[in-house]
């Protein structure tokens, strides 16, 4: 019995022995294995004014004193005044192609037709004519929905690009101050970086007059109703962030 317990304890010693000479040896031919290496983290940014700006429009039903303004009526009048400023009316599409209805009381049957649209323009300038036809014809449901960019695609790719040569030079001239020299990329990644731009829920304030400022939920919008040509957005900035891992030579 103490013979078959020593020959236990020799077999158990020996496999601790075997596995911690293979476990160094596994160390050190990973230690003499893993080349020298650089992380850096590339950054880049771009701006870009907006040059698809979508308005919402809403026409409801009213009464002027005692004439009744239906929704096909203002709707003519709302193209009329398009065309004034040089809209083309193919930017003008209903969001629903048939119309709504809106109860004004609750308590009772009582509706009103409405219609939403959605109005494409291409410059802030032309949001200004917009929004101030809009007041002469005295219709007060407009917004602005969305803004975008026609080649926002493209310019993040290309903003991407810019982020990982920014990080090649910066390990470049990190590596040179040692005297070293930057070798392959061993990781790519991209590191979550946000555009600045506001897509949804867009709401419109400002004052009225000759000055005005517009604040559309961090897109801001300002200029001059007498001198259109100063109105202008804020810029989309697209930014990107890639780390990368380079071995070093």
């Amino acid at each position: 019995m103490i013979m078959k317990k020593m020959q236990m304890l020799l077999f158990g010693l020996t496999m601790f022995l075997a596995a911690t000479a293979a476990n160094g040896q596994s160390t050190a031919e990973s230690s003499k294995d893993e080349s020298p290496y650089i992380e850096v983290m590339g950054t880049a940014e771009k701006e870009v004014i907006p040059d698809e700006i979508f308005i919402k429009i809403i026409i409801l039903e009213k009464f002027v004193g005692k004439e009744k303004q239906t929704v096909e009526m203002q709707e003519e009048n709302l193209k009329s005044a398009l065309k004034e400023i040089g809209v083309k009316l193919s930017a003008l599409s209903l969001t629903d192609v048939h119309s709504d209805y809106i109860r004004i009381n609750w308590t009772k049957k009582d509706v009103i037709a409405k219609k939403e649209y959605t109005l494409l323009v291409a410059d802030a300038a032309t949001v200004g004519q917009v929004f101030q036809q809009l007041e002469k014809l005295d219709i007060n449901g407009a917004y602005i929905s969305m803004i975008n960019h026609t080649k926002l695609d493209s310019l993040r790719k290309e903003t991407r690009i810019l982020a990982i040569e920014a990080a090649k030079a910066k390990a470049d001239y990190l590596l040179r101050a040692i005297g070293e020299e930057t070798g392959k990329a061993l990781v790519i990644q991209e590191r979550d970086f946000q555009s600045t731009i506001t897509n949804n829920g867009l709401n419109i304030r400002g004052s009225r007059g000759d000055s005005e400022v517009y604040f559309i939920n961090g897109v801001k919008v300002r200029g001059i109703t007498q001198d259109k040509d100063l109105l202008q957005f804020e810029k989309i900035k697209i930014q990107a962030a890639i780390y990368v891992k380079f071995s070093i030579k």
